[in-house]
């Protein structure tokens, strides 16, 4: 099956697609976050527990101006059936749409197929839509290990931080914790940063290496 490749910074592909909550486009959530995510089947233990996990985590992602959005190769009757079924043994209500991609249309657009894998599912992908409908992140996990909710919950307060702030997360950062800021572009920058980092409210390592608090 041949399929898309999509990188980070591209415009993400709009579609229409038949949903568990009606009719949407991709386009219909510019101005918001969205967070468009594949799964490898309906009814199978890992995918419920990642569906799950994300209905718990609903309302931080809608505090935080961001769609959730399912897919995977499957009918919107299956769709319907399994998310009921979640309800019926859980009391969990699966909040966001998931898109009926039975053709795989959606799938091959956005490169969610690993063929070396599975030529008829999709692999675990995450895909950070900003809102402009620009891709900001990609993240892949494969068929058998579920996805960290809170891993993909951190990166996304990290992509919103670096766009409010001008900052960037150094490694293992927690919403919160202290950011840095990008490397100097200028010889004078460099001088300043080496000379009095006090003045631009910034702690440094090294005029390349400097921490703020935003």
């Amino acid at each position: 099956m041949e399929t898309n490749q999509l990188h980070i910074g591209m415009k993400a592909p709009d579609f229409t697609s038949d949903t568990t909550s009606g009719q949407i486009r991709i386009s219909d959530f510019k101005g918001r976050w969205v967070i468009l995510f594949s799964h490898p089947g309906d009814f199978t233990p890992v995918c419920t527990t990642e569906f799950i996990a994300f209905a718990e985590a609903a309302g931080e992602f809608a505090e935080k101006n961001t769609q959730l959005i399912g897919l995977s190769i499957d009918s919107n009757p299956s769709h319907l059936a399994w998310i009921n079924e979640i309800y019926r043994t859980t009391g969990i209500r699966i909040p966001f749409p998931v898109i009926a991609d039975r053709m795989g249309e959606v799938a091959k657009l956005y490169g969610m197929i690993a063929p070396d894998v599975s030529n008829h599912e999709t692999v675990r992908n995450v895909f950070f839509i900003d809102p402009q409908q620009i891709i900001r992140a990609i993240l892949v996990y494969p068929m058998t290990n579920g996805r960290s909710v809170p891993e993909i919950l951190r990166l996304l307060t990290a992509l919103q931080t670096s766009d409010q702030y001008k900052v960037v997360t150094p490694a293992n950062w927690q919403p919160g914790q202290t950011t840095m800021v990008p490397p100097p572009k200028t010889i004078n920058q460099l001088i300043e940063r080496q000379q009095n980092p006090q003045s631009l409210n910034l702690n440094c390592k090294d005029w390349f290496w400097c921490y703020n608090k935003y």
